[in-house]
């Protein structure tokens, strides 16, 4: 018998990382491993459905836009059983949030993508995946955004491509790329409380990203 399962990877991005949030297994297989926040299918639910009420019932994250990656079947992907999975991700301001531990998480961590602990199963795999169609979708649609707080300054904004991207970018460049695109609304406010200059903040024009989505475009970083 083949069962099915929902996988949820959630990034966030702090200190200049992204994250990704993992879950502490309170329970066997793979007890006391850290994974991704999962469960099997609820047959009387739609598979979206699904991976809201597990995400709301492990983390307690409500309301998040997740997006489907792909299903990942490998036979011996789970001990004792065949399982497949449909994994799902989302982008999301660490700061916005407060998840808690419940149901099968014994607690949460935000952990570098870079520097994952042992995972249970395949959710290593699963993160790399969703890791790749990540820097794929953020070079044509600019979905960095919803990893920032509403006003921002340039270079929180480089930073968020450059951990997604995981390469150095030209700040010039950059820029000058921003700009021509026009996706960003002076706020006319500055930075407050830092040790150097405090910088322009800005926020993503709404309106302008999806004309500019109708028109068609693409990011080339």
């Amino acid at each position: 018998m083949v069962e099915t399962s929902v996988d949820c990877v959630i990034f966030g991005f702090q200190h200049e990382t992204l994250k990704v949030l993992l879950i502490k297994r309170k329970n066997d297989p793979s007890k006391g491993l850290m994974a991704l926040p999962g469960d099997f299918l609820d047959e009387k639910t739609s598979i979206y459905g699904s991976a809201e009420n597990t995400l709301k019932k492990i983390t307690d994250l409500d309301n998040i836009f997740l997006e489907q990656i792909q299903a990942f079947g490998r036979v011996d992907r789970y001990p004792g059983k065949r399982v497949i999975t449909i994994s799902y991700y989302a982008l999301i301001n660490i700061e916005n949030y407060s998840p808690t531990a419940g149901y099968t998480a014994e607690k949460l961590e935000w952990c570098d993508v870079d520097k994952l602990p042992e995972l249970a199963f395949d959710h290593q795999r699963i993160i790399e995946s969703a890791h790749k169609k990540l820097k794929r979708r953020v070079r044509y649609e600019p979905i960095g955004f919803n990893l920032l707080p509403e006003e921002f300054s340039l270079t929180n904004l480089q930073q968020v491509y450059e951990a997604i991207l995981q390469i150095e970018l030209n700040k010039r460049n950059f820029r000058t790329k921003l700009n021509q695109m026009k996706l960003l609304i002076d706020t006319g406010k500055k930075q407050k409380n830092v040790a150097h200059k405090p910088a322009i903040l800005y926020k993503f024009d709404e309106k302008m990203y999806q004309q500019l989505k109708e028109e068609g475009f693409y990011f080339k970083l």
